[in-house]
C-alpha cells in the first residue's frame, strides 16, 4: 500500500436486542476506528457502504461524512464513531470505503474490508 495514504480502519460490532421489539428487524452497532499512518493529513469527505443482508439482499448507502461530521485527521491521530445498521435477517455483512482527501489536495479511497453483523449464536 502507498505509504502516502495510510488509513487503517478497524470495526467492532455489537447486537443490540431489544432495539426494535415485536417487529422481524434485527439492530446492530458498530464502532469505526480511522487511524491516519500516512504521511499527511487526511479528511474524510464521503462515505460508501453496501450492505448484505442473509438473505443476499443489497442495500447501498453513500453520502458526505460521518455522523454528519468530515473530519480531519492529523498523521499519527485516529478519529473514532458509532453508527448503527437494521437488517432484515438475524446475519448480514458490510463492507466500504472513504472518500478520503490529503493536504495536498489528492483524494484516494480508504477500504472498509467486509465484517460480518450476527446476532449471536445465529450462525454455528
Amino acid at each position: 500500500m502507498n505509504q502516502v495514504n495510510k488509513v487503517d480502519i478497524t470495526v467492532e460490532t455489537q447486537y443490540l436486542k431489544n432495539q426494535i421489539p415485536g417487529k422481524d428487524k434485527y439492530a446492530f452497532a458498530y464502532k469505526i476506528s480511522i487511524h491516519n499512518n500516512g504521511q499527511q493529513s487526511v479528511q474524510l469527505l464521503n462515505r460508501y457502504w453496501l450492505i448484505t443482508d442473509g438473505n443476499g439482499e443489497k442495500t447501498e448507502v453513500q453520502g458526505a461524512g460521518v455522523i454528519g461530521e468530515q473530519p480531519h485527521i492529523q498523521i499519527g491521530d485516529s478519529f473514532q464513531y458509532t453508527s448503527g445498521a437494521v437488517l432484515d435477517t438475524p446475519v448480514g455483512t458490510m463492507q466500504g470505503y472513504y472518500e478520503m482527501q490529503r493536504e495536498d489536495g489528492e483524494r484516494f479511497q480508504a477500504e472498509i474490508n467486509v465484517f460480518s453483523l450476527a446476532v449471536p449464536n445465529a450462525v454455528n
